[in-house]
């Protein structure tokens, strides 16, 4: 990629050579803001004779911060020293410079949820005269990250909410988790962005330094800032005031973790910046802006602006009633192998909703016709616990305060040390006034039951080596010798799929740690485990090749050439808990998000009654439909005959009923072909299905392409199959 500034269009150029000052780039969704962010810096450092090393940019992900760090490294070979980050990973770098003025090492440890809220579980477990364990520690949980958010400490968040129930309780847990944090040498995420605050606030040395180097501060998707970052910024700012931010009121979708869209208005009054909208989008088609701008006028905080596209009218937008999630679902797998037959792909295909219990129908139908598909946004690689536990081995290692590593995996393999031996061993370190790590060390000499002494010493033997090899050897070499002293291959030597998972994802985390050094040559453990800790779940790139079941608030940042926004009824979406305006503008700005990743088909589908939460309900349309007006069009759009017999709309190049005798969809990196020939199939006969194994045709229904057939299922009981697409055969 060339730095050319002719590529940009006339409303890019404008922030891209306004260089001096603050500006705001209000840019709409699909309208290159990244393209903006790298040429602006690009040209700062070419044509302006600005040093790369005294320009920041900030994002929100990994992923983003790595694909902008790329584009300016390819734009100029200065580029590459451009500080290019998140704003965890820009406060922990900054930490790791001045741990000591804050009272910590630079070899801190940072907790991520799974250890914030293994630590406060403990601290709600060791208090006494409490029956509401579980219910008390999802308060402390929710307060506490709140409390951090807002920037206050115990006594303060006690005044400011005195109204909550336990109020007193949570904030005496609270008190002490930051005590059990600090003895720990350890930072949760809330605190990395917290004791930088403090940090530039509160220490000249530091915030000099950085105001000094940083003379042009660029922020990407300014409308997901909170407080404390919005803080952060004018505090980097003070000195040259050169900052760039750029986002979209419309698309501020987390405020329930945080996010303020007065950050916007603020940013306006505190800079007394220049405006400029990006509203050319290059993503989509003209009909699905159409809808988006319909929908996000009804919202009232918001800088007015009307998307717009070069990319032609498109097909008109699909609207589908169900009868229930059943048949919602079948539509979807219907269209899907229909639009499979022009040639989409399945990776082209994202199924996005509004909460996650909506995806049981979907994963169901999609198993049954041998579609492959994944969970965006689900269970993530670094929280699966067999890679939990060689990471924690790794951060005993970085840091040997790390109480909550060490009590993870003391017993990891098994050793047989229980939990009333890690309290001794615990209660031994606070009388001696040590850390936990010293004692274990030195557990030979210590005064403790022998039988304790013979169990803790492979694991001291194991860390006092691991602590030896650190500085000595490759971190991809230094895993592969903590795996050989665990002697995991005997641990997970039973023949079985779940070690079998569990080894292909232990190989998985040593491809993982050779492709990072290989980027990183020079990365030092705690650089890993830095990169690692504040890896999250949109960082994740979607599977190449199956469809994408995802919630809207995981999709955000990618685009698909079909989406299915699924699920649109009132409690649904807009969620139930929605009852103030800003709350219900909030869910409109996130069904907007969810229409503008589509790039050329959109099918939006509500049902008339659903299954959830163990109940059969009647269902009521979104709002959110009559304000684009879908509502009103649900019997003209479509009719739709259960058993795959039709779908219709007014899209005469859309035909739903393909005519070759065969069709391919990618599955498991396979082509399946669809059963050409239906007529072979009978009552009693005994099938087998791909996923579900063998199984008896109990009644059939239809003919050719719009064969129905109830099969009953060892173990997984009666399902109605549309033949002519699940991958079934016939046993001889």
């Amino acid at each position: 990629m060339d730095y050319n500034l002719s590529t940009l269009n006339k409303e890019q150029l404008g922030p891209v050579m306004d260089t001096e000052g603050a500006i705001l780039v209000t840019a709409g969704a699909g309208s290159g803001k990244t393209r903006l962010l790298t040429h602006r810096i690009a040209y700062l450092i070419t044509e302006k004779g600005v040093s790369p090393y005294n320009i920041l940019a900030i994002t929100f992900t990994n992923k983003a911060a790595g694909e902008m760090a790329n584009r300016l490294y390819e734009m100029t070979p200065d580029g590459k020293y451009v500080w290019v980050s998140t704003f965890h990973s820009m406060c922990a770098r900054m930490l790791r410079r001045y741990a000591g003025l804050l009272g910590y090492t630079q070899s801190f440890s940072i907790y991520a949820e799974a250890e914030r809220d293994k630590l406060i579980s403990a601290i709600v477990a060791e208090r006494a005269n409490e029956n509401d364990d579980d219910d008390l520690k999802k308060k402390a949980i929710y307060h506490i990250s709140n409390a951090k958010a807002l920037g206050l400490d115990p006594d303060e968040y006690l005044r400011d909410f005195t109204y909550v129930g336990d109020i007193e309780k949570i904030c005496e847990i609270y008190a002490e988790y930051d005590k059990s944090l600090k003895q720990n040498n350890a930072m949760d995420f809330d605190d990395l962005l917290i004791n930088t605050k403090k940090l530039l606030s509160d220490f000249s040395e530091a915030a000099e330094y950085y105001r000094e180097k940083f003379h042009y501060i660029h922020v990407d998707e300014f409308q997901d800032t909170n407080t404390i970052q919005y803080d952060l910024i004018k505090l980097l700012a003070a000195k040259y005031r050169n900052v760039c931010a750029v986002g979209d009121e419309d698309q501020c979708i987390y405020g329930w973790r945080g996010a303020n869209i007065d950050n916007i208005k603020n940013f306006i009054n505190d800079f007394n910046c220049k405006v400029y909208k990006l509203e050319q989008n290059y993503r989509s088609t003209q009909k699905i802006l159409e809808l988006a701008n319909t929908l996000i006028s009804n919202n009232t905080s918001r800088i007015e602006k009307k998307l717009w596209t070069q990319n032609g009218e498109g097909i008109n937008i699909g609207y589908f009633v169900a009868n229930g999630d059943g048949d919602e679902a079948d539509f979807v797998v219907q269209t899907i192998y229909a639009l499979a037959d022009k040639g989409y792909k399945l990776s082209d295909f994202a199924v996005l909703m509004r909460i996650n219990a909506l995806t049981r129908p979907f994963e169901q139908r999609f198993m049954q016709y041998g579609i492959a598909h994944k969970i965006y946004g689900g269970f993530k690689f670094y929280d699966r616990k067999e890679i939990k536990d060689l990471l924690a081995y790794f951060r005993i290692a970085s840091n040997h305060y790390d109480n909550e590593a060490i009590t993870r995996v003391i017993n990891f393999p098994r050793r047989g040390i229980g939990a009333s031996s890690v309290a001794t061993l615990i209660k031994l370190a606070s009388d001696t006034n040590r850390s936990l790590y010293d004692v274990i060390l030195n557990i030979r000499n210590e005064n403790v039951s022998n039988a304790l002494k013979v169990k803790t010493e492979p694991f001291a033997t194991v860390l006092e080596c691991l602590d030896e090899q650190k500085d000595k050897i490759e971190l991809s070499e230094l895993m592969r010798y903590l795996i050989l002293m665990l002697d995991l291959k005997t641990v997970y030597k039973e023949d079985n799929e779940e070690n079998a998972n569990r080894k292909a994802n232990i190989g998985e985390l040593m491809n993982s740690i050779k492709e990072y050094t290989s980027s990183n040559p020079s990365a030092t453990l705690e650089d890993y485990m830095q990169t690692v800790t504040l890896w999250t779940d949109l960082d994740d790139a979607p599977s190449a090749d199956c469809v994408n079941i995802a919630t809207v608030h995981s999709a955000k940042g990618l685009e698909f050439k079909v989406v299915f926004i699924v699920g649109m009824e009132e409690g649904i979406f807009p969620i139930s808990r929605a009852e103030t305006k800003a709350e219900i503008e909030e869910e409109r700005r996130l069904f907007y998000v969810a229409i503008t990743r589509a790039k050329e088909r959109l099918y939006i589908t509500r049902t008339r009654s659903r299954y959830l939460y163990g109940k059969v309900k009647d269902s009521i349309p979104s709002a959110f439909l009559s304000e684009v007006g879908l509502e009103r069009k649900v019997k003209r759009e479509f009719e739709y005959k259960s058993n795959f017999d039709g779908l219709y709309n007014d899209d005469s190049s859309f035909d739903a009923r393909p005519t070759r005798k065969t069709e391919y969809v990618r599955t498991d990196n396979r082509a399946v072909k669809r059963n050409s020939d239906t007529t072979g199939f009978a009552v009693g006969q005994v099938v087998r299905h791909k996923k579900f194994g063998l199984g008896k045709i109990v009644s059939l229904e239809g003919s050719g392409i719009s064969l129905s057939a109830v099969i009953d299922f060892d173990g997984y009981g009666k399902m109605n199959i549309a033949v002519a697409y699940a991958p079934i055969t016939v046993e001889e």
